[in-house]
């Protein structure tokens, strides 16, 4: 017989029923570790104010990289530890047991319908602020396999949840690639773009605001809670897991109480990463935006833009700039070509008419590009970037993702557009850009039924709108495997390139075996014997 594991060791059924639920998510052998460097030997339970202290942030020097000034976080970071730890542990005279520590991390972590996980997220926002003594409208009914949210959240409200929940995943990535050290800087980008996706979701678009000169601490209106709810399963699904990758690195990348406790998350990105970023369209705030709808590989790669800890290693993912190696399919092809991987392209424009403001749009595609005159592609989504955000997703209904096709054959009867094109039909695409990156033409959702129905940007009305390019982003998702395939191509397609250009010299210089010499020969004796050589 093997060495005997701890459920074969006199552990109670409560305990074996536990384990078996904290296995499903992997983190059983991490928890078990962290237990003994929280618990009390004598008393074999974690005290109440070590756990609350596990999950407390010290954010003294904040900056956010936005006019709203929220003055509530400080404190509102104070008291998370005590709202998370009395809403899922249970403890007794002595603290919390194992079996109550392994529950509560099921609680919290466990699988669960995304609905519950972001009901999970309001409750701990709710109580936190009824500490921090901050006024917060949310009310609860708690069933046994539900909860019914009610109440009301002010721009300002959805604002503060929104940062708290950006700290949430930058706390957990910093402490997943740091071993649990906890080091690391940075800094709350600006998110009013989702701020405002809420309220335009709550206000069915007729909230009345001018999104581009509007500021978040100035609007007064009350969105309802169960609308906001309904908002973020659309627009931001995994908003919740944020709050999840935060349980969970906090209680399984431990290492020292003591060490654990000095955990900050005092400033920004390097100052460098910032200035930056400010010259990209994919910025932190609109990466994290659309990271929220992402899982698994892309997500991952996704994040590097989210939280850069390495300015090479995003660089890296950047395939395309207009600003830096020029519009134009031509300069597009010569960067993206070769690409295998997931793409998201970002596209600044303006409409073309007195007072127009700039939005930037987005295209989410799960393969690389390719050069066709047909639409091609399994799945993907649009986004709305700036200055709302919105996430539209596959409707499952048709398959015309992408198209991008540069010029075709001479003489053709019925020449294809050429340009880049998503959703909708040839000649009424969805959104298109010309082969010269100058012009896109974004039409309404009536005319596609790949993607889902939803306004590009504010006040889109019925007739296509017509927009002159500022700027085009294209950015890999594929990870390094991606970018290690699409070098060996560019490579390979430049070794062939040499070779056409190459020209045999001795050939070319050889007169006697030139077409001319053989020409003079025929002219000067046409009755001369020949004979062809085999």
């Amino acid at each position: 017989m093997g060495q005997s594991s701890s459920t074969e060791q006199g552990a109670s059924p409560e305990m074996l029923e536990v384990q078996s639920l904290v296995a499903s998510t992997g983190a059983l052998p991490s928890l078990q570790k962290s237990f003994p460097l929280l618990s009390d030997p004598q008393t074999q339970s974690i005290p109440l104010p070590s756990l609350q202290k596990c999950f407390d942030l010290t954010c003294a020097n904040v900056e956010f990289d936005q006019d709203v000034v929220l003055k509530e976080l400080p404190l509102l970071f104070t008291h998370l530890g005590s709202a998370i730890v009395e809403l899922f542990f249970v403890a007794d005279e002595n603290g919390v047991s194992e079996v109550e520590f392994l529950r509560g991390y099921t609680n919290i972590c466990g699988r669960a319908v995304a609905s519950t996980l972001l009901n999970n997220l309001f409750r701990v926002f709710s109580v936190a602020c009824s500490k921090a003594g901050v006024r917060v409208d949310l009310q609860f009914e708690l069933f046994n396999d539900d909860c019914k949210i009610s109440g009301a959240l002010s721009p300002r409200d959805v604002c503060m949840l929104l940062c708290i929940c950006w700290i949430f995943s930058c706390d957990s990535r910093m402490l997943r690639l740091n071993a649990g050290k906890g080091e690391g800087k940075f800094s709350v980008p600006d998110i009013s773009h989702l701020v405002f996706s809420a309220i335009e979701a709550c206000s069915e678009g007729d909230a009345g605001l001018d999104f581009w000169d509007s500021r978040v601490s100035e609007i007064d209106m009350q969105l309802p809670a169960a609308k906001i709810h309904l908002w973020a399963l659309k627009n931001v699904p995994h908003l919740a897991d944020c709050f999840q990758q935060f349980v969970h690195a906090r209680l399984c990348y431990l290492t020292l109480p003591e060490e654990k406790s000095e955990t900050s998350c005092a400033s920004a990105h390097e100052s460098s990463s910032l200035a930056i970023s400010k010259h990209r369209l994919l910025t932190p705030g609109r990466a994290w935006a659309i990271s929220l709808s992402l899982r698994g590989a892309m997500y991952e790669e996704m994040s590097k833009t989210c939280f850069p800890n390495d300015d090479d290693e995003t660089i890296d993912n950047l395939l395309y700039q207009s600003s830096v190696d020029g519009k134009g399919l031509n300069r597009f092809w010569s960067r993206v070509e070769g690409y295998n991987g997931p793409t998201i392209m970002l596209i600044s424009a303006r409409e073309q008419k007195t007072n127009a403001r700039p939005w930037i749009i987005g295209a989410l595609t799960n393969g690389g590009f390719e050069n066709k005159d047909i639409y091609y592609g399994n799945s993907g989504s649009l986004y709305a970037l700036s200055p709302v955000f919105h996430a539209f997703i596959s409707s499952g209904r048709e398959k015309n993702f992408v198209y991008s096709h540069s010029q075709g054959r001479s003489y053709e009867a019925k020449p294809k557009p050429v340009g880049l094109a998503f959703g909708g039909s040839l000649g009424n695409e969805r959104i298109f850009l010309d082969d010269d990156f100058a012009r896109v033409t974004a039409r309404h959702h009536a005319v596609d039924k790949t993607y889902q129905h939803g306004n590009l940007f504010p006040n889109q009305g019925f007739l296509p709108t017509e927009a002159s390019v500022f700027q085009v982003e294209v950015w890999g998702l594929g990870g390094r495997s991606a970018r290690e395939v699409q070098a060996s191509h560019q490579k390979r397609e430049e070794i062939f390139t040499d070779q056409r250009r190459k020209i045999d010299l001795k050939t070319f210089t050889n007169w006697e075996d030139s077409p001319e010499k053989m020409m003079m020969d025929m002219v000067s004796n046409p009755n001369a014997v020949r004979r062809e050589e085999r």
